[in-house]
């Protein structure tokens, strides 16, 4: 099955977007016979991986659509249940890659809405208009505000423990303690409780922010919403930009956009990613849909997250730039200049995503300096994240031996606004603990960095000539697609994010590798586990050895 991430709000079979001023309403009424596959029903607004696409595309419209927006409701459409959380009998008949990559790709959408509210003046609020439950709760707790109907029924809960044998898949565990600051105690007796908590005692454990009488309801939702988008600098009367559909042309060997290409090899498992520069300087300035450092982004977005979901045997992704490093930079400069507009903030917070998303994909990463590259500023971004970099030094000689050689160029871009999970841009993370060469790259932003210099100052693994380039090149790939891909997950997410630990590293690191695990023992996934057995009305059949 092919999985396409392209949607819009003409196309939503379970989400609801209303736009009343400055403040949205994201109204969740899941269709129950709109599941992504066959096999079963998404009851009590329980989730699966096409309800999160459409979410993940709400949250981005408002952000890029409707810049007046400055307050989100998420509530539910359906009686006395705000959501269900990931449906079970999904999860249960998904292979362990799905389950991962839905947790993953569902993260990365609670990530967004927690960032849109820190960095684009655009609040959530979580209206809980009945219970939350599982990744239900998780949906709310990505949220800023929290607010539950008080009707001595609706409760939060996370039940994964208790009753399926894992634990929560998108952050719920982290968010209880490190957001909202649940004592440590209080949050163990929590996550084994299966039908939770609610009223006040939901209150009073943080677990909420506040509890609401059912006739009171709608009322405060609206005044707190108010409130909320009263707080907030967001434009009121500025000009939204449209995301208009994505021209992509997928084939059984390529897939290509207008910007973004990539070349897929599934003899060696490996994908040939090419991103190309800006054909021209930026004329015409950055308020509109086609701007190419935005167009770009959303190209490798959905690049990233087709071939992530769809393609799971090309492990291997070789990354190519192609255009004039100056061209780039003029973009981000541009950017950059007006940090100001809210356009230019949201564009380059959007860069700031995707590459996050690639920080944290499980595919091998190589980067491929050659003369005619352009990686430069916002696109050097994507050489530091591969877990490896080739250098040419020189040129071609047999090719082009008047081309000029391959540069790199470190600029604005790759100073401070495009930070990885752990808080640090990719430069601080890949030169930890060296304070010395950190700085000497500092020094140098803004000039052409070639081989030899790119070498030294940390910037390239690897500097062959000519001569050793194929041979060099090839060994690396090859030798990438003998090795275990699950002993490949597991070494490049160690080595990816050094330095602090943040909220979101422990999501993608500490909790995202637990739940792998847990997916793979036979107590969730097996015959008896939790997972298979759920709604049997037969107990899970539990090994009892600790591990």
């Amino acid at each position: 099955m092919h999985v396409e991430f392209r949607t819009d709000p003409a196309r939503y079979r379970h989400w609801r977007l209303d736009v009343d001023g400055p403040v949205a309403t994201l109204t969740m009424a899941v269709d129950e016979q709109g599941g992504l596959v066959p096999g079963y029903e998404l009851k009590l607004n329980s989730y699966d991986l096409g309800v999160d696409i459409e979410l993940y595309d709400a949250v981005q419209r408002l952000r890029f659509e409707h810049p007046g927006v400055r307050t989100v409701v998420i509530t539910s459409g359906k009686e006395k249940v705000f959501c269900a959380g990931a449906n079970i009998r999904m999860l249960a008949a998904s292979t362990h890659a799905w389950k991962v990559n839905f947790c993953k790709f569902t993260n990365e959408t609670r990530n967004g809405i927690e960032d849109a509210t820190a960095n684009s003046g655009q609040t959530y609020i979580a209206a809980c208009n009945g219970t939350a439950s599982g990744g239900g709760y998780e949906l709310a707790l990505a949220c800023e505000h929290i607010m539950l109907v008080d009707d001595r029924s609706s409760a939060v809960s996370l039940p994964e423990l208790p009753l399926l044998g894992v634990l929560p898949g998108t952050g719920g565990l982290t968010r209880v303690s490190d957001k909202r600051h649940v004592r440590r105690d209080r949050a163990d007796y929590f996550s084994t409780k299966a039908e939770g908590l609610g009223g006040k005692k939901a209150v009073a454990w943080r677990l909420v922010d506040e509890a609401v009488p059912r006739t009171a309801w709608d009322a405060t939702v609206a005044e707190r919403a108010r409130e909320l988008a009263e707080r907030s600098s967001r434009p009121l009367d500025a000009e939204g930009v449209e995301l208009v559909p994505l021209a992509k042309e997928r084939t059984e060997s390529s897939i290509a956009y207008r910007h973004v290409s990539a070349a897929l090899d599934r003899e060696a498992g490996t994908v040939e990613i090419t991103i190309a520069g800006p054909e021209g300087p930026p004329d015409g300035g950055f308020h509109r849909e086609d701007f190419w450092t935005l167009a770009m982004t959303r190209e490798l977005d959905d690049l990233i997250l087709d071939l992530r979901t769809n393609e799971l045997e090309l492990g291997t992704w070789v990354l190519r730039t192609s255009g004039d490093a100056e061209h780039v930079l003029a973009h981000d400069r541009l950017l950059l200049d007006n940090s100001g507009d809210w356009l230019a903030n949201e564009i380059v917070l959007y860069l700031k995503r995707t590459l996050k998303r690639l920080d944290v994909t499980s595919r091998s990463l190589i980067a491929l300096v050659e003369p005619g590259s352009c990686f430069a500023g916002s696109l050097l971004e994507v050489a530091l994240a591969a877990d490896r970099t080739y250098h040419l030094d020189g040129v071609f000689e047999d090719v082009d031996p008047g081309a000029d050689p391959a540069a790199v160029t470190v600029a604005g871009m790759n100073l401070g606004p495009l930070p990885m999970a752990n808080g640090l841009t990719r430069l601080e993370t890949r030169l930890l603990g060296d304070e010395e060469t950190l700085a000497a790259v500092r020094d140098a932003a803004g000039k052409p960095l070639e081989a030899a210099d790119a070498e030294r100052l940390g910037l390239a693994t690897f500097a062959p000539d000519d001569i050793d380039w194929d041979e060099e090149v090839r060994i690396a790939i090859e030798e990438r697609s003998g090795f275990s891909p699950d002993a490949l997950t597991g070494l490049e997410a160690n080595y990816r994010f050094p330095g602090p630990e943040t909220l979101e590293t422990k999501i993608f690191g500490r909790l995202t590798a637990w739940q792998n695990w847990i997916f793979t023992r036979p107590n969730a996934s097996g015959p008896d586990g939790a997972l298979r057995r759920y709604g049997t009305g037969r107990r899970a059949d539990f090994d009892r050895k600790r591990v």
